[in-house]
């Protein structure tokens, strides 16, 4: 099951069925923008077999020019999506599905080779292939959550620290 109110932050354990819902709305995006997009990425904690996570299916879509596909956005918003703002990520297009009283997913629209793609993607993979980072990073997330339930900003703030050390790591090759 997937959908959280809009702002809380709320922490399940994992749903294999999470894979499934990604799956079912790449396919579902696929047939309304065809090859505009290059790939979808499932990115975020959904992602992570095994983690914890807020029930909200993160996805990236990858598109060869961000500017050039702006368009886009209208085609989503007429197929259920909202186009929200960045919040301090400059090269992407975000979007959320779902009613606020129970989002269901996150859609950003980034370059291949942009910050926001590569940091969402090696995040993701070192968290993958390395458990007990990901275990503490779950550690992490459960005590942020029972500190800011209905605040979600100071949540994601409290994350970054950690998140910026993950991402130095991997891009180091640690």
């Amino acid at each position: 099951m997937v959908g959280l109110e809009r702002g809380t932050v709320e922490l399940v354990p994992y749903d294999p069925g999470w894979k499934r819902e990604y799956t079912a709305e790449v396919e579902r995006l696929e047939s309304l923008v065809g090859d505009r997009v290059v790939k979808f990425e499932h990115a975020g904690s959904t992602a992570i077999e095994g983690l914890a996570a807020k029930p909200i299916i993160d996805m990236l879509a990858v598109v060869d020019d961000l500017d050039a596909e702006a368009d886009l956005v209208a085609v989503l918003e007429n197929h259920g999506y909202e186009h929200r703002s960045n919040d301090d990520v400059p090269d992407r297009l975000f979007l959320v599905k779902g009613p606020r009283t129970a989002r269901t997913h996150y859609l950003s629209l980034a370059e291949y080779a942009s910050d926001c793609y590569l940091e969402q993607v090696v995040f993701r993979d070192h968290l993958r292939s390395h458990p007990g980072l990901a275990a503490e990073y779950e550690e992490l997330k459960r005590r942020l959550a029972d500190a800011h339930p209905d605040d979600r900003e100071s949540y994601t703030d409290a994350k970054s620290s950690f998140i910026e050390h993950v991402l130095e790591r991997a891009m180091d090759g640690a």
